[in-house]
């Protein structure tokens, strides 16, 4: 990326990437500055310039060369190079101009309810279109921003600190959270079981009287005193994993099961399920409170324009488009219309409200050995609801039927091992291995199956005796599937389940 880009200086946040670009620096011909952000590091070798350096050069800075910098900007200039995750290939260089950006952060701003003093917590990577223009957002309305520290086991502790308002979240948080609240509630006494189902199916109820009560029917009075008392008592806890005074969770990057979305909905919880590209700034459809429809990503921000091509693929315009991806014509070409409209890589669907619905994706579409079409998208968010899983990879590419491979929850490892009987809590591949895990997995996975027609099931799979990461390149950094990647990586366990 460096040497495609053409970067002229590089920052580095610590002493292991300084010491990536140190070793690759002598292949980037264009790079000619090398920062080391580190407060009161040592001092960097030779070419590397420390931080207290580069402060001293910038308060020697000539303003009026500054300023004739500034005014040469135009809006169509390039902003920055987001290069994608590479989910279906290698990454492209997505060039985003200060229009681009501008727009997407005007649609946010007009769409998103943020009120007169919203808290923003970031905590996905700051590479990501979606945090970038997040923060943006924020900024330009007069926000707070707060940061989590960098501690994936403590996000939830900086949530608390930080008591956002706003939180843009991927679903994997909303699927953790899901889960760890059902399986604090299975391990509670009959009474609370039965007052939690109790507060959660009246949660359901009222967020179903107010859907119709926005198209004029009015709220039963018995229904709101009921929820009341029951929200006080139960639900309200729920939201208090958040904080105390979060409005909104903002929620794209991948489909969100509909059962979670639901669940969150009955506690009152508010989640918007959004849609968009690093190629849009992340900014393209997005549900908004008091017309939001579960399972779809909601309608075009102002002066998004979408539509379904004949093969059902999202196609997507506006001023928030790209204009192309940098050094790479054929790509550009090949995304880019002469209309200016955009292919998505997504398949999807327009209702007679105009919201939208993701369906799959075209590189990630499954063609059995019968000629049927089936997306795994759905079916994997469905399987990644069930408390133990942590992911889920479907295959059957030119074969009769759909397989799977599941990982274990290394949180939920500990309440696993002690529902089975496993003797070390923390080991996933004894845990793996174990008859009873397999027995109490068989079990959900048809109970999840039995939401999807027979050719989109899985009818048989393998646990993995550890998770897929970020690390090994198999999840990218938002935590969506390098389904590539884990095809051929566990070519033959997928093979063993056909034997």
């Amino acid at each position: 990326m460096l040497t495609h880009s053409g970067a002229r200086a590089v920052l580095c946040e610590d002493a292991s990437q300084l010491a990536k670009v140190v070793q690759v620096r002598g292949e980037c011909p264009a790079l000619e500055h090398v920062v080391d952000m580190q407060i009161g590091a040592r001092p960097p070798g030779e070419g590397v310039l420390a931080l207290a350096e580069l402060r001293a050069r910038g308060a020697e800075r000539d303003e009026r060369e500054l300023d004739a910098r500034l005014a040469t900007v135009r809006p169509d200039d390039p902003a920055t190079i987001v290069y994608t995750s590479g989910t279906t290939g290698p990454p492209k260089g997505c060039v985003l101009t200060h229009a681009n950006w501008l727009a997407a952060v005007d649609m946010y701003a007009r769409q998103v309810p943020f009120g007169d003093a919203p808290i923003v917590f970031m905590f996905l990577p700051l590479a990501h279109s979606l945090a970038r223009v997040a923060q943006l957002v924020t900024l330009d309305i007069g926000g707070t921003l707060g940061f989590w520290r960098g501690d994936a086991r403590r996000i939830m502790d900086d949530v608390h600190a930080i008591r956002p308002t706003h939180l843009p979240v991927v679903p994997r948080v909303l699927e953790k959270v899901h889960a760890g609240v059902l399986g604090q509630v299975e391990q509670a006494g009959r009474l609370q079981q039965a007052a939690f189902r109790g507060a959660l199916s009246l949660g359901r109820r009222r967020a179903a009287a107010r859907r119709r009560a926005a198209a004029g029917e009015r709220m039963p009075p018995a229904l709101i005193a009921a929820h009341a008392l029951a929200d006080r008592a139960v639900l309200a806890r729920v939201r208090a994993v958040f904080g105390d005074r979060l409005e909104q969770l903002l929620v794209g990057a991948a489909p969100v099961g509909p059962e979670v979305l639901a669940f969150f909905e009955a506690c009152g919880v508010t989640v918007l399920e959004g849609y968009g590209l690093t190629e849009t700034c992340a900014a393209a459809t997005i549900n908004v409170p008091g017309a939001t429809r579960l399972g779809t990503a909601g309608r075009p921000l102002p002066g998004v324009e979408v539509r379904i091509a004949a093969d059902g693929e999202v196609l997507l315009r506006g001023p928030n488009v790209f204009p192309g991806y940098f050094h790479d014509e054929p790509a550009s070409r090949e995304a880019l219309d002469e209309g200016g409209w955009l292919r998505t890589g997504d398949l999807g669907t327009l209702d007679e409200g105009g919201y939208l619905r993701i369906t799959g994706r075209t590189k990630d579409l499954i063609i059995t050995s019968s000629g049927k079409n089936v997306t795994p998208s759905n079916l994997e968010a469905g399987l990644r609801e069930i408390r133990w899983v942590s992911q889920a990879v479907a295959y059957g590419d030119r074969r009769p039927y759909l397989v799977a491979l599941l990982t274990l929850d290394a949180d939920e490892l500990p309440a696993l091992a002690k529902h089975c009987g496993i003797e070390n809590a923390r080991d996933p591949a004894a845990a793996a291995a174990n008859p009873r895990v397999r027995e109490l997995l068989d079990a959900e996975v048809a109970a999840v199956n039995a939401r999807f027609a027979r050719i989109e099931q899985i009818k048989r799979f393998a646990i993995l005796d550890h998770d897929l990461t970020q690390a090994a390149g198999e999840l990218t950094p938002t935590l969506k599937l390098k389904r590539n990647v884990v095809y051929d990586r566990y070519a033959d366990d997928f093979a063993a389940l056909y034997g």
